[in-house]
């Protein structure tokens, strides 16, 4: 996920969706507060003043480097918020939430989950911070913020470099502008290391950890570097950066190959589809093949001009139609139906706000040191033919988060490489079997005696959104430190 709004109100990417209003959180009993501020070691809280704080939501704020390997250099100021348990006297610990994006608001982030976190709250303090990611959203130079350039599928080495090279020059234009010195340590093992500066402020031996999104790359660095430290850990929808990008971008493959045909099969049961009564999977093929070969003239308003190719399609034409939504569906099959008759329209906006956003520097700055961008043109041809073979449908091209890391100029701080998992305790992890179960599930895997629980429905990060089930279950985790049985499913919540 990705902001432009530098503001702590919650505003979403074009590319992920419509806010969510947070929710409110019941009152706490006096004694929690007293028992919260005894047992602090390093921090000062106080009310949350125009945070529009939940009930009983106590702030702080810590420093810490810039640069970990330089400890007495510049620091930088992370917020802190904290909701103490209710049940004092019973309770158990700390919850660190560790927020997805990069550049999530991860106080934000517990606003809006902490109606559906109250059992969880008996037992816990949660807390929440902004990461550094977030930081530097918050201060990033207006230069780090234009795309370098439209991203294309280089269909060539030369291509692949020129492109690339077009990114170096952005980076290194976007590092000198940089005044925070954030650009060069932003990476996730930095970020690991101000979560433990924060543990060690609380004053916890111990904290368990609900991540979502891109936290399950901060989570990996964490459980890398302070394993010992990990009481419980909750991971729901995340990133597993440990095998590499290609290999979570390949996984997904076949999770879009089965929502396509569950799109197939309600358009041919719904007389409205404008695709109906006709072979979906053929049109939509032969679409795709005639705009690589003569692509789609496209404009938009607020990003441009531009050219549809079968690459866009591919990567980018079905994925904002990935639920059981008729208004979604209706959309995406007239969408389709007026580009094979070389009207692009339906596709523009979202087409090239993503080729442009993810040739944003200041953006991309926030995850190439965690070695996101391919390491050059035969990595991406592998995965070219890999994707292929995998998936008829969506497969061949590369993944802009990819090219727009091409040209990283600074040495990949966090590569991909496995993880240790010696001293882990169990992890529970939840994943939407219509997108990031694929994901998630490799995360669970790497750690001995974990699970993941299937959420059998749309969405991504889902105890954020209040559904029931995986709360549930990450509650009981998170307290009695028991699992599900392997092979647990949850149904689809509204």
């Amino acid at each position: 996920m990705m902001k432009t709004k530098q503001s702590r109100g919650r505003t979403s990417w074009l590319i992920i969706g419509a806010a969510v209003t947070a929710l409110a959180a019941p009152p706490l009993a006096g004694p929690a507060l007293a028992a919260d501020a005894a047992r602090d070691t390093g921090l000062t809280w106080r009310d949350c003043a125009g945070h529009g704080a939940l009930t009983g939501m106590r702030c702080a704020e810590i420093k810490v480097p810039v640069d970990w390997a330089a400890p007495d250099g510049p620091k930088i100021k992370l917020d802190l918020a904290r909701l103490p348990a209710t049940e004092s006297a019973r309770r158990i610990g700390g919850v660190m939430g560790i927020p997805g994006g990069p550049g999530a608001d991860g106080i934000e982030d517990l606003k809006r989950a902490a109606a559906g976190l109250t059992e969880l709250r008996r037992r816990f303090d949660i807390v929440a911070y902004d990461s550094r990611t977030r930081v530097w959203l918050e201060q990033v130079p207006k230069s780090c913020m234009q795309p370098a350039t439209t991203l294309h599928d280089p269909r060539s080495r030369k291509e692949y470099t020129a492109q690339a090279t077009v990114m170096t020059k952005a980076f290194k234009a976007c590092q000198k502008a940089d005044k925070t010195g954030l650009f060069a340590h932003m990476d996730s093992l930095s970020v690991a290391r101000d979560l433990e500066a924060v543990r060690q402020a609380l004053g916890e031996e111990r904290l368990s950890f609900m991540a979502n999104s891109y936290g399950g790359v901060t989570a990996a660095a964490y459980a890398r570097l302070f394993p010992q430290r990990i009481r419980a850990m909750y991971v729901d929808g995340v990133i597993n950066q440990v095998p590499g990008w290609p290999d979570q971008a390949l996984r997904t493959l076949p999770v879009t190959e089965k929502v396509f045909t569950k799109f197939i099969a309600w358009c041919a049961a719904t007389p409205a589809c404008k695709l109906h009564g006709q072979d979906v999977e053929a049109v939509w093929r032969k679409l795709t093949r005639d705009a690589d070969r003569k692509p789609i003239p496209i404009s938009s308003s607020q990003f441009g001009k531009g050219k549809l190719t079968g690459w866009h399609l591919r990567r980018l034409g079905f994925m904002n139609a990935q639920g059981p939504d008729d208004s979604l569906w209706l959309a995406f099959a007239e969408s389709v139906d007026k580009a094979r008759h070389g009207d692009g329209s339906g596709f523009a906006d979202f087409v090239l706000a993503n080729s442009r956003t993810w040739a944003v520097p200041g953006i991309m700055a926030m995850s190439c040191a965690d070695e996101r961008g391919y390491t050059g043109y035969a990595q991406l041809q592998k995965f070219r033919a890999q994707a292929r073979k995998i998936s008829q449908n969506f497969g061949g091209g590369p993944g802009m988060d990819a090219l727009g890391c091409a040209g990283w100029p600074l040495k990949v701080a966090n590569p991909s490489r496995p993880l240790p998992v010696r001293g882990l305790p169990p992890v529970l992890g939840v994943g939407s079997t219509w997108g990031d179960y694929a994901w998630t599930d490799t995360f669970t895997k790497m750690i001995p005696g974990s699970v993941t629980v299937a959420y059998d429905g749309p969405g991504h990060a889902v105890y954020l959104f209040g559904k029931k089930c995986p709360i549930a279950h990450a509650t009981t985790y998170l307290t009695d430190l028991t699992l599900p049985r392997p092979g647990t499913t949850c149904p689809a919540e509204n």
